[in-house]
């Protein structure tokens, strides 16, 4: 998992709230068995015309969003059916941070599993980034996970919350495994130790 400590990157907004994980990924993407690649389904259904060419009026495929790599949104990210794809398609396309005024507990702690940072920031606060990116379609973000501040260049400031231990594990690109593979060596001694102890029968 790629650590996350500082970044500073476009923006693009998605002014949606209750955006749910089948517009996210849709269902018939989830047969794939790699967990790359998934990126050019992000949003398909909102994405692409029945025809199959790219929708105009989507948000993400104006050309200053192309290579934008921080999304602004509203409330209940991710809400709707528990797949861990749709934080895969997110981060593939290429963002590596969200910010909205709430997300559905399961895509916020999947965010935190694939390297994706997830703020939450009071409804006036996004409104007032969703109003500086309208004005600006060049309009870029700075997220400091050390410091938990989202700052631009003309004096907007952020702060937000996030769980130490989960700050720790973005810092230092720490998955589950990696966690894991810490103790790698208690581990060791503890199975080592559990196979020198005697089975007793009957």
């Amino acid at each position: 998992m790629r650590a996350f400590t500082k970044h500073s990157g476009l923006v693009a907004t998605m002014d949606r709230s209750n955006v749910d994980t089948d517009q996210v990924i849709p269902k018939q993407f989830l047969k794939r068995i790699e967990r790359t690649g998934f990126g050019q389904f992000l949003f398909f259904d909102w994405r692409f015309l029945p025809d199959g060419s790219p929708n105009p009026e989507f948000e993400l495929n104006r050309p200053e969003n192309k290579v934008a790599s921080v999304l602004v949104t509203r409330r209940n990210f991710g809400s709707g059916s528990s797949r861990e794809h749709a934080v895969w398609a997110i981060e593939d396309f290429g963002f590596r941070a969200i910010i909205a005024e709430s997300y559905s507990d399961i895509f916020f702690n999947n965010c935190y599993k694939n390297g994706v940072l997830p703020v939450v920031l009071d409804p006036e606060l996004i409104q007032k980034l969703i109003d500086n990116k309208s004005h600006s379609p060049g309009y870029r973000l700075t997220i400091d996970l050390e410091k938990q501040t989202v700052t631009d260049e003309s004096g907007f400031q952020g702060w937000f919350e996030i769980d130490p231990v989960r700050k720790d594990s973005l810092l230092n690109g720490l998955d589950d495994i990696g966690l894991t593979m810490q103790h790698v060596d208690k581990i060791a001694e503890f199975e080592a130790h559990r196979n020198m102890v005697p089975v007793k029968c009957g």
